[in-house]
């Protein structure tokens, strides 16, 4: 419907265009240098032309085409009125000649390079034919007041509407400016969305685990610690059999947003699957990783998770190990299971090291 509605605009643009210039020549036939003929046959001639392409896009017609203005069709068949009435009324062969500067205009917004070297090709050839072969006299006539006053507004007009194409042309590139930013944008929140879990905004499994094997990698390279936490949700399968699993998706959620409220900046959380989440903890030794880490226990322990239903009480359990030489993300997960592991098998709430 957007296609269809350019094309209707163009080709209303474009009868406007053949009323002025018709309303022009009426000034010539004013002054008597041509016949009331030749304005009347340059409005029909006109008006048919856009008629045709005005069917061929109602009917949905130019929709089959990849240039859905038939941009090269319209360019030749303007070009062959404008020469044509050349021919017809060669003492003001000037002012039609003069409107081809402006037709090439409008279509340069739209032509490809092949079809503008076409177009160009053949309306060269014509107008070419016409002044070596033809050998007519070509003219604007300048005598009367009446004819310069003709000859001023062709000129005045087509550079106007010359310089309305330039406008437009600019819009259009604002327009594909700001389109494009949108589209960075979408295209930059789509890889948000496919890097985050739904449910908790936390990183998804794919996107913390690359960003562990890069942290890895990064801390074998230049020989800094790392260390890393699995966290689990205490007795979490209860919390969703006592409450319903509404209630246990937002505790997720809070649990979340408060691990996130205390990390530091480079530290990376996702889920690692169901109620158990990984943090990624760069340039960290195990002893700060075991206080950051019981810091963050006391913390979740401490909220007031009453709130979401009178008795609730949410405790998590830790297991973090320290990245060992040449370690692969393989077995560093592995040591963090097995603290994991001990940490519920000690009585849950609590932090366990590798």
């Amino acid at each position: 419907m957007r296609r269809l509605g350019h094309r209707r605009r163009s080709l209303a643009a474009q009868a406007a265009s053949y009323g002025l210039g018709a309303s022009l020549l009426l000034i010539y036939v004013h002054a008597g240098t041509i016949a009331m003929a030749v304005p009347s046959a340059f409005f029909v001639s006109g008006v048919t032309l856009i008629g045709i392409f005005a069917v061929l896009s109602e009917t949905h017609f130019s929709d089959g085409f990849e240039d859905h203005h038939l941009t090269i069709a319209q360019v030749l068949g303007h070009v062959v009125i404008q020469l044509g009435f050349v021919l017809a009324a060669p003492a003001i062969g000037y002012a039609f000649l003069n409107v081809i500067f402006l037709i090439f205009g409008v279509a340069s917004l739209r032509m490809t390079p092949r079809q503008a070297t076409l177009a160009w090709t053949l309306t060269a050839l014509s107008v070419g034919s016409i002044f070596l072969v033809a050998r007519m006299p070509i003219g604007l006539p300048a005598v009367t007041d009446t004819e310069r006053l003709a000859a001023t507004l062709c000129f005045v007009f087509t550079v106007g509407q010359c310089a309305f194409v330039g406008l437009y042309g600019d819009a259009l590139r604002k327009k594909l400016y700001k389109r494009g930013a949108e589209l960075g944008e979408a295209y930059k929140r789509i890889e948000e969305l496919a890097e985050l879990d739904e449910l908790t905004g936390s990183f998804n499994r794919r996107c913390i685990m690359r960003l562990l094997e890069d942290e890895i990698s990064r801390a074998h390279r230049i020989n800094t610690p790392c260390s890393i936490a699995l966290i689990d949700l205490d007795w979490f399968k209860r919390i969703n059999d006592a409450y319903g699993h509404p209630t246990g998706d937002e505790v997720l959620r809070t649990f979340a947003i408060t691990m996130f409220a205390n990390i530091r900046n480079p530290d990376r959380f996702g889920r690692y699957g169901g109620e158990e989440f990984l943090l990624v903890l760069p340039d960290t030794p195990g002893n700060e990783a075991i206080l950051m880490l019981d810091r963050l226990r006391t913390i979740v322990a401490d909220l007031d998770w009453s709130a979401f239903s009178p008795g609730m009480n949410v405790t998590i359990s830790a297991g973090i190990a320290t990245l060992a030489p040449d370690e692969n993300s393989d077995l560093f997960l592995a040591r963090a299971d097995s603290a994991l592991y001990a940490a519920k098998a000690r009585g849950r709430n609590r932090v366990a090291r590798a």
